[in-house]
């Protein structure tokens, strides 16, 4: 019987495709993968490749009868997803619905847009003394978000915000962020196509990105970060390699 693999093909350059990402593309005759969102030459490298599938314009049954006719005759698939699988990339219906079937599946792990950004704008998400945590979340759209994850509520404890799936809300972002008492000269950072070749990375201040944006025309495959980190902010540097500190972390 053959394998699912479900790979995150990361955020756009082929070369950041994972090793193991990479091997398990090479083992598979049928390839999905998630339209646009990722790069084709990745499909260069499945060398057992018999046929391949654009996901964009399919549904979740068509997704998986393509597998069920797939382990019919033995094939492993590799289901391409961009980034990582686990963030934003409706993997968990599908391997439910592949456990129902007894379908032996793999998830294996990507490069995700947000750590692509963090690198092109030579950021540290985690700088110390200013943003210890990172918060991962998304604007409210066709897909409703959880009562106690509403964007006021989500941003009231203050770190780095990094809005996936939002581009076209940054409105109501800057909106929320002023209202909850943020200084309107908190860097933000909209980063489009991030590893592409036409990679765009747009900064401003709170009170002035709207208008920046304006004529940027990008109105999707963009990631919003917030916070004093994308101004390469430190307050301090790290103990991690403080010559007079002593701990277990580096052992």
């Amino acid at each position: 019987m053959g394998k699912v693999y479900f790979i995150g093909a990361g955020p756009g350059d082929v070369e950041l495709l994972t090793i193991k990402g990479l091997n398990a593309l090479k083992r598979s005759e049928i390839v999905i993968y998630a339209g646009s969102l990722v790069n084709k030459d990745i499909l260069e490298f499945a060398d057992r490749m018999i046929k391949s599938y654009d996901s964009s314009g399919l549904n979740l049954d068509e997704i998986l009868d393509i597998i069920k006719k797939a382990q019919n005759k033995g094939y492993n698939v590799a289901r391409l997803h961009t980034g990582d699988s686990t963030l934003y990339g409706a993997v968990l219906e599908q391997i439910l619905e592949l456990e129902k079937l007894g379908i032996e599946y793999e998830i294996i792990p990507g490069i995700s847009a947000l750590f692509a950004a963090s690198a092109s704008l030579g950021v540290e998400l985690t700088s110390p003394g200013v943003s210890q945590s990172v918060v991962i979340t998304r604007v409210e759209g066709r897909t409703p978000m959880p009562e106690n994850e509403s964007l006021d509520k989500i941003i009231s404890h203050g770190g780095t915000f990094c809005f996936y799936l939002s581009v076209l809300k940054i409105k109501d972002i800057v909106d929320m962020f002023l209202k909850k008492g943020f200084d309107k000269k908190t860097p933000v950072a909209v980063c489009h196509r991030v590893s592409w070749p036409d990679e765009k990375i747009v900064k401003a201040a709170l009170c002035d990105i709207e208008k920046k944006m304006e004529n940027e025309n990008i109105t999707r495959q963009a990631l919003i970060i917030v916070g004093d980190v994308v101004n390469r902010e430190i307050g301090h540097y790290s103990k991690l390699y403080d010559k007079e500190f002593s701990h277990g972390f580096r052992k």
